[in-house]
């Protein structure tokens, strides 16, 4: 029994060694295991993801600082003449690698140190502006200088570089990169200042600038594009505070290709947003270059021309009666085949260098408040005391080529129908409403194109008007005949979007759309260029449609875009936005009513299509006559489609028409209207040449 016990005590002491002995190795080889892993992490952290956390860190303790881009050069179709570009200056900036504001607390015991310290460099900096700097202009004082520094960080970051002083001179910038050492955190940056043509060429289209923090809080625009390029995480697209954009015109409508890319420097900082160590500097890129279509030659002459207009309708009487009230004038002139606009005046105008800081003295903004927008494009008044029209005018009898073509192919009429007129349409109950031609004359017998070339109103309410109503009476709805007319007006480009190439475009004012009056009344007036006011830009477009017989060219103001080193990044090709498809007598008969007679055009070399009107308007309570002139020549073969708009000038034939024959003339010395260029001396050849003041 004994012996049964001690085997089996010695049993479970063997088996007691076992598990201890499993354990054991149990237990280093967790640990081996552990500590593998440890290692093999290790070496993962060391090896490959080292460098990213490395990067990580570097940019926790970096900031980029962007520098102001340079941006690129408006030309007009030459090449030759700079109507926007910008010019280098030097400016000094400080960044300030100590906290010198009131509010720090380790600056407690250091205020008889540190603050002396920025007021000796400020009085230093002063003092040195005053020897060097422009003799002309007002020295700095050294409180102006610490105002500039925002030692209190209410305007800037600490790590914020400070605008001191612009345009410096060169012996500032010699002596201050000469004694850099004297002046911690000074640098001498170069930035640009933009300039405008000062022949105030077509400035209104040409735009002008603000800057990026004024522009954000008016423009869709630039209210999201600051999150939308910090999104792509690079510091080259980064918009400043105080960077100039385009916020008009052409500087708007480009600005991401005249922009560039904004140059940044690499600041190393301290926990307490400070900057220390040695800045890297990425350098700003230029902006593409933008190639205008305006050619500066037949600018200038078309802006002579319509103020030379204004004030001979200021002096000489037309109808019995001068027009005082006529103060502005507004043209565009529209290649047929391209779609390049070449000349568009909005006059008067102004001298955009007003704004070539991106600011604007309120003194200055009072001048121009009525001038600075581009009125062939916009509704715009005209700044007059009083009632006066705005620069979006009915179209009068402009729109009769319109109303013949849309009774010919509505089946109103034909080429060859005869109407009787005796001066005067009536409509309504009881032909309560009569509707009188000019001057109340009395054109007998005639055809669709003998209607257009006397301008008979008579005619247009009749054939079209009344028939147009008539033939869609019963119909579901009384304004069908409105809803055909609207159709017609927006394929020709009347009502809607012409696709220019500039921001802010008005599609026009759709009066015919007012159910106040009655569908028949509405269509009556509508026919002879009552009940819709369309822009200098939209009878322009329409014109261009008349003399192609049926194609809406877009129009373009820009040819290409090329980048600093003169390589082409994007060419504008002609763009046909819709086109109607009219039997080709029906054009025809069209062109050939447009040959009112217009005393300007005598000796006109070419053949040419015209149609003048004269759109009364009631304004306050008086009545005003609008001048209106469209033409395309030469008639077979068009190659240049005019359009001007005088409000408050009188007749067209008097007030637009003689402006119309200048462009046409000028264009023929550059460009040919034929094809060949017809200069006569080397004056007409100067790139510079310029605005009659």
């Amino acid at each position: 029994m004994r012996k049964m016990d001690n085997e089996q005590g010695k049993d479970n002491e063997t088996s007691d060694r076992k598990r201890f002995s499993f354990r054991i190795n149990l237990f280093f080889f967790s640990s081996f295991i552990i500590f593998t892993v440890i290692i093999v992490r290790l070496a993962i952290l060391q090896f490959v993801d080292g460098p990213q956390l490395k990067q990580q860190e570097a940019s926790n303790v970096t900031k980029n600082v962007p520098l102001t881009p340079i941006r690129g050069t408006i030309y007009d179709s030459t090449g030759q003449n700079r109507l926007a570009y910008s010019t280098p200056v030097q400016s000094l900036y400080i960044t300030l690698s100590k906290n010198y504001s009131d509010g720090m607390e380790e600056k407690r015991d250091n205020d008889k140190k540190l603050l002396p310290e920025l007021e000796k460099m400020t009085q230093k900096l002063a003092n040195r502006f005053a020897e060097y700097g422009n003799k002309d202009e007002p020295k700095m004082t050294p409180e102006q200088i610490m105002d500039a520094m925002d030692r209190n960080y209410q305007r800037f970051s600490g790590f914020t570089p400070r605008l001191i002083k612009t345009n410096l001179t060169p012996e500032e910038v010699a002596y201050f990169m000469e004694h850099k050492s004297e002046f911690p955190g000074v640098d001498v940056v170069e930035e640009t200042v933009r300039h405008y043509d000062p022949d105030t060429v077509a400035v209104q289209t040409v735009g002008y600038i603000k800057s990026y923090k004024s522009a954000r809080e008016t423009l869709d625009k630039y209210k999201n594009i600051q999150k939308s390029m910090s999104a792509e995480n690079d510091p080259g697209l980064i918009y400043m505070d105080n960077e100039s954009v385009g916020f008009d015109g052409l500087e708007y409508q480009y600005q991401e290709q005249l922009r560039g890319k904004n140059g940044y420097k690499t600041v190393p900082i301290d926990p307490r947003n400070m900057p220390e160590g040695v800045d890297s500097v990425t350098p700003p890129q230029k902006g593409d270059n933008v190639y205008s279509t305006i050619n500066k030659e037949i600018q200038v002459k078309t802006e002579n021309a319509i103020m030379d207009q204004l004030r001979w309708l200021h002096t000489h009487a037309v109808s019995g009666r001068t027009h005082p009230y006529a103060k502005t004038g507004f043209a565009v002139a529209m290649e047929v085949d391209t779609g390049n606009v070449v000349a568009m005046a909005s006059m008067p105008d102004y001298d955009a260098n007003y704004w070539q800081t991106g600011t604007i003295s309120k003194d200055k903004y009072e001048e121009i408040k009525h001038v600075y927008q581009n009125a062939t494009i916009k509704n715009v008044g005209s700044g007059q005391s009083g009632q006066h029209p705005d620069s979006t005018v009915l179209l009068g009898s402009t729109i009769k080529p319109l109303s013949v073509l849309i009774g010919l192919e509505e089946g109103l009429f034909t080429t060859n129908t005869y109407y009787q007129d005796t001066g005067a349409a009536y409509f309504g109950r009881n032909n309560s409403s009569r509707v009188r031609n000019s001057s109340g004359h009395v054109y007998g017998s005639m055809d669709p194109a003998t209607a257009i070339r006397h301008s008979s109103n008579a005619f247009m309410v009749d054939m079209v008007g009344k028939r147009l109503y008539n033939k869609y009476i019963n119909n579901a709805t009384e304004a069908q005949g409105i809803n055909v007319w609207d159709r017609y007006m927006k394929e020709f480009g009347l009502g809607v979007s012409t696709g220019v190439d500039l921001p802010g475009e008005f599609k026009g004012l759709l009066e015919y759309t007012d159910k106040g009056e009655s569908a028949l009344s509405r269509l009556a007036y509508a026919s002879f260029g009552q009940q819709g006011k369309y822009t200098p830009m939209q009878l322009a477009q329409y014109t261009t449609m008349i003399a192609t017989k049926g194609k809406r060219m877009e129009p373009h103001l820009v040819s290409q875009i090329k980048d600093t080193n003169g390589n082409v990044v994007q060419t504008f090709k002609p763009k046909v936005l819709n086109e109607v498809k009219f039997p080709d007598a029906y054009w025809n008969e069209v062109i050939r009513g447009m040959a009112t007679d217009v005393s300007a055009f005598k000796g006109f070399p070419y053949d040419f299509a015209r149609k003048t009107g004269t759109s009364q308007q009631s304004v306050g309570r008086e009545l005003k006559d609008n001048g209106v002139f469209i033409a395309f020549a030469p008639r077979q073969n068009p190659k240049l489609a005019v359009a001007v708009v005088i409000p408050e000038g009188g007749f067209g034939a008097w007030s637009a028409g003689p402006v119309a024959r200048k462009i046409f003339d000028a264009y023929d010395e550059v460009y040919g209207l034929d094809g060949v260029p017809k200069k006569k001396d080397a004056t007409a050849t100067d790139p510079n040449t310029t605005k009659q003041p």
